[in-house]
């Protein structure tokens, strides 16, 4: 056989098996493409219920009103948690099957502990070519079981329901794992806010301090952006303007950190019955009226390297600089807030004050000197 017919059989041979190679490679992809769609949605605008439920009982349903949601048609929902999901379900993408050999072991782990994932959405009843659309209702469309995560931390395992072949997903551009995102806990789809209002829809805000009656006060507007504001005991005060309109624009996405549902009851009610520190109370034009009233927190001796005897033979040293906490106006809810957002709030009348000059600490070189290092 000559040499250049060596050389074509040769060339032929393996364009064939490139061929070869990128037809199966396509049909692998294009099926991996329509078994993403099982868990993808890629219209997140026709959601209209999310429904989350784990193995240890937890269960929540996260339903669409309006532009708003609400979680388990009780409370609202925290929105920017309800984003992320909705681009998680849009985004989320199957990086790989699991091989037979793996299989098995990871859908006996997820029996045990997973997340079950249903999707309801507004779909047509009649669909001509994707074209006409007729006789919209709400159908659930999908639902999975999300599991653990991957040993490098970069997926998580899903399983389609009635399905037995476990994938792994993850979200294009993101190094992480999202199985955290698809919590059935109510408390963590719940919403922080306890202050959300513009300042053209502010009718009056009242802070009472409970140690220092002389310095709380009342301000109610008297006309567009025009406000008066007395002492509590009812003695006007000439404050300085720019100071009072800071305040009074400063109510638009008020947050507390965290809900303290696990503090034991007994605890609850100690703190609560104590004197309070501060109760700042929000009315609006239309009558509705919001508070928040704080405690004094502990602080964390061990945090702040200071022995439990340091903490009690010096009273500066037992509250939180940073923390307090705070019961919300319908009395039920035992938050945690932040002195960060919080402290803006919470200044007594003089400083509000034309004649109040707020002191600057100074520290010199020679007192730093003595400081001792812990």
């Amino acid at each position: 056989m000559k040499k250049k017919n060596i050389i074509s059989i040769v060339i032929i041979a393996v364009l064939v098996v490139i061929a070869a190679i990128l037809i199966g490679n396509n049909r692998y992809l294009s099926t991996l493409r329509g078994e993403a769609a099982d868990f993808t949605v890629y219209d997140t605008a026709s959601i209209t219920k999310l429904f989350f439920a784990d193995k240890s009982g937890n269960q929540v349903v996260l339903q669409r009103n309006g532009d708003a949601w609400t979680v388990n048609n009780e409370f609202n929902a925290n929105q920017n948690m309800v984003n992320e999901m909705l681009y998680t379900l849009n985004r989320m993408r199957i990086k790989m099957p699991v091989s037979i050999k793996k299989s098995d072991n990871i859908v006996t782990r997820m029996s045990s502990t997973n997340t079950k994932v249903e999707v309801y959405q507004m779909m047509p009843r009649i669909n001509l070519f994707n074209k006409v659309k007729l006789f919209y209702h709400e159908k659930r469309t999908k639902v999975f079981y999300i599991g653990d995560v991957t040993q490098d931390n970069q997926g998580t395992y899903v399983l389609k329901e009635g399905g037995e072949k476990v994938y792994i997903v993850h979200l294009h551009g993101f190094r992480g794992f999202i199985s955290s995102r698809f919590t059935a806990k109510p408390i963590d789809w719940r919403d922080h806010t306890i202050f959300n209002e513009k300042m053209a829809n502010i009718e009056s805000v009242k802070l009472e301090i409970n140690d220092d009656p002389a310095n709380g006060f009342i301000i109610k507007e008297n006309g567009r952006y025009q406000y008066s504001m007395n002492r509590l005991n009812g003695e006007p005060l000439a404050f300085d303007t720019l100071r009072v309109l800071n305040l009074m624009s400063s109510f638009n996405n008020v947050r507390f950190e965290a809900f303290l549902n696990d503090v034991e009851p007994a605890r609850r009610d100690s703190i609560i019955n104590s004197p309070f520190q501060q109760r700042l109370t929000l009315t609006t034009k239309d009558g509705k009226s919001s508070s928040v009233t704080t405690y004094t927190m502990r602080t964390n001796a061990d945090m702040f390297l200071y022995s439990e005897e340091d903490l009690e033979n010096y009273d500066d040293m037992i509250k939180d600089p940073d923390h307090k906490y705070a019961l919300l106006s319908d009395g039920n809810e035992f938050v945690l807030i932040q002195d960060f957002v919080f402290g803006k709030l919470l200044k007594p009348a003089d400083y509000y004050s034309k004649d109040y000059h707020e002191e600057i600490p100074q520290v010199f070189y020679q007192e730093l000197e003595t400081v001792e290092s812990r």
